[in-house]
């Protein structure tokens, strides 16, 4: 167990807030590259399944985006690329764009058990707290947590009417305050907790898997945490149950990630792309109101990005990352059905 972690992704909100260098704006020329790739894509005919880096080429642009990679794994963990005219644009041209640029990231992993590869982040009135919750179809409130990914990206095609912040936070400076102040609770993050499939199990077997909230291999900090995944468990009676001391760590953290001297908060604009370091981030979002009309109403393309230059991961992630060296294609909740998806297809009710 670490008493203190020291990176580059130990801030404070405000701290990196008074700092520019996590954000990128794209240039003319920048935004021209992005448009000719995204002409060429198309022009292929190919579909998103079957699309090449090389069918969407970025010859400046991508060395734009190598450099986002080595901030999130070396930096702050936190890059926003701004800028992009999303309001030139229908969806079907900027969900083309963006796996386009997606391809030049990482390898997209399934973001649930229907293989979806490149989710719709909107609101398709389902309850976060339900067998099957999931924060990214719902409009309420997120609490702190992490993705399952190495890295999470959001495209913003949409905003919402009112609401809808982006919150995000260094889990490496929670997890040393915590060390400050409550070192015997930091024991007990760094022991696993039972968390709920949501139904993304293989059907058949046990819904529940069991993940350390904090790890270290070879140096390297992760922290793992959805408190909603965690108290689902808890409707399965062969799950372990949550101890007083399990229930005051997420407490804890809880309190110290909502602190403003610990997260950043910022307000999305269309075409902004957000990539975030789950191991070493924490993230939420406020509660939103949508618009009426339906192409009006808030609308984000999510990437589970498994990168080339991650971190090495504790044995103890295993059930959800696979293989913990380096580099590899790794996280997400595996396909179930044998297929992959690029759309979330569910109509909003």
């Amino acid at each position: 167990m670490e008493r203190s972690i020291e990176a580059p992704a130990n801030w404070r909100g405000p701290q990196l807030a008074a700092s520019g260098d996590w954000i990128h704006v794209f240039s003319a020329q920048e935004v021209g590259e992005v448009e000719a790739a995204l002409h060429n894509a198309r022009a292929t005919g190919r579909d998103l399944a079957t699309l090449s880096r090389n069918d969407f080429p970025l010859p400046n642009v991508g060395n734009v985006l190598a450099q986002a990679l080595e901030k999130l794994e070396h930096g702050p963990g936190l890059h926003v690329l701004r800028g992009f005219p999303a309001e030139r644009y229908g969806k079907d041209d900027l969900r083309l764009a963006y796996w386009g640029l997606g391809l030049h990231l990482g390898t997209a992993v399934s973001q649930s058990s229907n293989g979806d590869l490149l989710g719709d982040v909107r609101n398709l009135n389902v309850q976060l707290y339900g067998a099957k919750g999931r924060g990214y179809t719902s409009n309420e409130k997120l609490s702190y947590h992490t993705d399952f990914s190495d890295v999470v990206g959001l495209f913003v095609l949409r905003a919402a009417k009112s609401g809808g912040l982006s919150i995000i936070g260094s889990s490496i400076a929670i997890h040393n305050e915590i060390a400050r102040r409550q070192p015997d609770l930091l024991e007990v993050m760094y022991r696993p907790f039972p968390y709920s499939w949501q139904g993304q199990e293989v059907p058949g077997e046990r819904p529940w898997y069991e993940l350390p909230m904090f790890s270290v291999r070879e140096g390297k900090f992760a922290c793992t945490y959805v408190r909603s995944h965690i108290l689902s468990s808890q409707r399965f009676d062969d799950a372990p149950r949550l101890s007083p001391q399990q229930m005051e760590a997420m407490d804890l953290f809880d309190a110290l990630a909502a602190d403003p001297a610990f997260h950043l908060a910022m307000m999305f604009e269309p075409g902004d792309l957000q990539l975030v370091n789950n191991h070493v981030l924490y993230h939420s979002r406020t509660a939103f109101e949508d618009y009426d009309e339906p192409d009006r109403r808030r609308h984000l393309l999510r990437l589970w990005l498994s990168v080339r230059n991650s971190r090495p991961l504790a044995p103890g992630l295993a059930p959800i990352y696979g293989d913990g060296r380096p580099g590899e294609v790794r996280g997400g909740f595996p396909s179930r059905t044998g297929s992959y998806v690029y759309e979330t297809t569910e109509s909003v009710a």
